[in-house]
């Protein structure tokens, strides 16, 4: 498994925690230390099963200041924006190489499990 993980994030310090308080272990991928590869990207996407942009965050400055509100990009326009901006990338997000999610909130990780 693998975590996508933001050291910085409370939800994603929680959703870590409370997988270790149900005794999993996960490689951490620290993405923004790390950065992130688009066919990684693509993959985790469809493990997901969302599409880039409902994955994004969309309040953050970066996404405010690249005017990506209502544009209209293709799935591997958003992988490229993600890749390159690696901060857009909602977190947590468990991945099990079969099935993903979100941690919003941290619980919903325990799906995966």
């Amino acid at each position: 498994m693998i975590y996508y993980h933001n050291p910085r994030c409370s939800k994603s310090r929680q959703g870590l925690a409370l997988l270790e308080e149900n005794n999993v272990t996960p490689v951490v991928k620290e993405y923004l230390k790390e950065g992130l590869e688009a066919k990684e990207l693509d993959a985790l996407f469809t493990r997901l099963g969302k599409e880039p942009l409902e994955v994004m965050r969309t309040k953050e400055t970066v996404f405010k200041e690249l005017e990506l509100k209502g544009k209209d990009l293709s799935r591997n326009e958003w992988i490229k924006v993600i890749t390159e901006n690696p901060v857009l990338l909602e977190r947590p997000i468990l991945d099990t190489g079969v099935k993903a999610a979100v941690g919003r909130p941290p619980a919903d990780l325990l799906q995966l499990l």
